[in-house]
């Protein structure tokens, strides 16, 4: 890690002092132990701020929502994926981003340092999928049934599926730090905070909390790249990626569909074709 954090910073430094960008969007070491922040270095002076480390695990493409600068922006797989959606929902220009791109082997969990994130263990992209330089030779991909915890929801009863979720989101205190932490969450307005109509409660009523996660989640259908930010920033520790599993799911059943492999093609919810498999559209 300590050769890809020297690479970072070489690279980092050169397109700052030619001009090619007039920031880089980076990590640095956090106040916190087994956390690195985010932080953006606009100096050459501040270069040795930056790290790069299993801990990295805040989505970076969160900071690129309608920026007018350009800048560099160090990315792993999931982060590049975040980026191409990020162009394809004009929130940012290809031509104003320099992507470093990090082969990624895996952040670890802020609580348990050896073991790593649970997205982690089923990534199938840790190369970026778009970049303008490597900071090091790719990584190989890993093979795995990525859906096999959703499987296992589904093949559960109505009851017990109730139960599952009932007590999946029992500790949520509606912080927002999933919102907050999420790279495709950029309404200019969220819909909890809509009053003309209301769409749900402030309150911890359990019914408010379900549909804030189930609506949430359903905004991000066909977008997630499963970065887990969400998961990682919850301070109760709750497990959301079991919602957007199973989106990411259905995209990937129904259409073949990956969110952000590229930034050309808009994903299945955002449009129409007549070979669609949904006949009633016709």
């Amino acid at each position: 890690m300590e050769a890809y954090t020297e690479k970072i910073r070489e690279i980092s430094e050169r397109l700052l002092k030619d001009g090619t960008v007039e920031a880089v969007i980076g990590y640095r070491k956090g106040s916190v132990e087994n956390s690195n922040e985010p932080c953006i270095v606009r100096s050459s002076e501040k270069i040795n701020d930056l790290v790069w480390d299993s801990n990295c695990r805040i989505n970076l493409a969160n900071y690129l929502t309608n920026r007018k600068d350009k800048v560099a922006i160090i990315a792993k797989g999931c982060d590049s994926r975040n980026i191409n959606t990020q162009i394809i929902e004009n929130k940012i220009k290809r031509d104003q981003l320099f992507i470093i791109g990090v082969p990624c082997s895996g952040m670890t969990k802020k609580e348990d340092s050896s073991d790593l994130q649970e997205n982690c263990k089923v990534c199938h992209h840790k190369n970026p999928v778009v970049y303008d330089e490597l900071v090091a030779a790719e990584v190989e991909e890993t093979k795995v049934d990525r859906y096999e915890d959703v499987k296992k929801i589904e093949a559960m009863g109505v009851e017990e599926k109730w139960e599952f979720f009932k007590d999946l989101l029992e500790p949520c205190t509606r912080c927002y730090a999933c919102k907050n932490a999420c790279p495709l969450c950029y309404c200019p307005t969220c819909f909890v905070d809509e009053s003309k109509p209301q769409w749900v409660g402030k309150g911890m009523d359990p019914i408010d909390v379900r549909t804030y996660h189930f609506l949430r989640a359903y905004h991000c259908a066909g977008r997630c790249t499963d970065c887990g930010a969400c998961e990682s920033a919850c301070p109760q520790g709750i497990n959301m990626r079991h919602f957007t599993k199973k989106l990411e799911k259905e995209c990937f059943d129904q259409f073949a569909w990956e969110a952000g492999l590229n930034s050309e093609e808009r994903p299945p919810l955002d449009t129409f074709k007549l070979d669609d498999p949904q006949t009633f559209i016709k």
